[in-house]
């Protein structure tokens, strides 16, 4: 087992017997999905794997170095920062910035490091080519054009496709390495806007190929147009949450067999009697009905436990689930283990992941507190050790 704190401490070796909560990340469950993702692809389909925002929580630097490993091509990345932190890492891949870049800064970083921005629009293109041109000579700077086909996020708008793309491709120190869009509702069970922004995608394709125009790499498919059907394909696809082993919507968890690669755990710090009547944490939100045994655990909000689960959550030990009590504080939780009366300090908690036949998910937290299962993976802090194994 090998150790990641951040990017700045990616392999200090700590001692586990004194570490009070970790984020633990299965390799062998990313390589499984990433298997399962390519077996719904065609041989002339390739894989971006989307690892920004640390990789969804993960870690980029180990996601990435491992999904590469098991045959990844492309990597994709919110900002400028994150291809940074993937190439000082000695990452080689192709990496693509899928956020938008606005600054000569910028630019110089991204020649520097060999990534490859994202164009929005023609007023960003003629502004990066013209920081380009003042870098010493170097070759063409890669570029990936963005339509706006429906999500009204970045973009210009598909129905401009033939003059963006004709206007970007006459500037100098610029070359096109994709034309991509982006799904809004591709995890929906209606597929109707869906569909309408496959056929606008593809009257754009058309309109630019029909004007002469050799078409670069084609991509549309996030990790649910990934699972509808192989017509959302193109050369590459995008996955992200699939990647990590959760399934974007319920009605398509049958079409791939995904593990989560990412489990939460912490150590018990005490465990003490109260008697009925005691109340429990901040607010005395909880005030005991009998005797309980309490335990208490050395992981908090401050760590990505959202403080409104308190009270309704579960998590894991020794196989059972057992339930959280009280308000969730800044570096602690509260359990009610009477159901477990030889629990000893130290004995390690599953807080998400599985123990024995139990399992508890980000979809389990995110069900319970009406949000998306990609905020709670995103919200474990650096402060917790990511541990790699597998």
């Amino acid at each position: 087992m090998d150790c990641q704190f951040s990017p700045e401490a990616a392999t200090q070796t700590i001692d586990w017997e004194q570490q009070r909560a970790w984020v633990e990340i299965d390799r062998s469950a990313l390589k499984h999905n990433v298997r399962q993702i390519k077996s719904l692809l065609a041989p002339t389909t390739t894989v971006m794997a989307v690892v920004k925002a640390d990789a969804y929580g993960h870690g980029a630097i180990d996601i990435a170095r491992t999904v590469v490993a098991e045959g990844v091509e492309w990597l994709a990345v919110a900002t400028v920062t994150e291809g940074i932190e993937l190439r000082s890492a000695g990452i080689v891949a192709p990496i693509l910035i899928l956020g938008a870049v606005n600054s000569t800064v910028q630019v110089q970083a991204i020649v520097k490091w060999g990534l490859q921005p994202t164009i929005c629009n023609i007023e960003q293109a003629i502004s990066i080519s013209k920081a380009v041109a003042k870098l010493p000579p170097t070759s063409p700077l890669t570029v990936h054009l963005k339509l706006d086909t429906g999500m009204s996020r970045l973009g210009t708008n598909w129905q401009q496709a033939i003059t963006f793309f004709g206007e970007v491709k006459s500037l100098p120190y610029l070359q096109i390495g994709s034309l991509y869009s982006h799904l809004a509702t591709a995890d929906e069970l209606d597929l109707t806007v869906m569909e309408l922004q496959l056929d606008r995608f593809q009257r754009a394709i058309a309109a630019i190929s029909t004007a002469g125009y050799e078409l670069p790499l084609l991509h549309l498919a996030n990790s649910a147009a990934i699972l509808v059907g192989d017509r959302l394909h193109y050369q590459l696809v995008r996955p992200g949450l699939i990647l990590y082993g959760l399934c974007p919507a319920t009605h398509l968890q049958s079409s791939i067999d995904l593990q989560p690669v990412l489990s939460v755990k912490a150590r018990i710090t005490q465990v003490k009697d109260i008697s009925a009547g005691t109340g429990v944490s901040y607010g005395y939100r909880f005030i005991a009905d009998r005797d309980i045994r309490l335990a208490i655990v050395g992981i908090g909000y401050a760590d990505g436990i959202p403080r409104r689960l308190s009270g309704r959550m579960q998590v894991a030990i020794r196989g059972r689930l057992v339930p959280q009590i009280g308000s969730i504080t800044m570096d602690q939780i509260m359990l009610d283990v009477s159901l477990i009366p030889d629990l000893q300090v130290g004995e390690i908690v599953t807080i998400l992941g599985r123990d024995g036949n139990v399992q508890i998910t980000a979809d389990d937290w995110a069900n319970e507190l009406g949000t998306i299962s990609w905020e709670i993976l995103c919200g474990f802090k650096h402060r917790l050790p990511r541990v790699s194994r597998g």
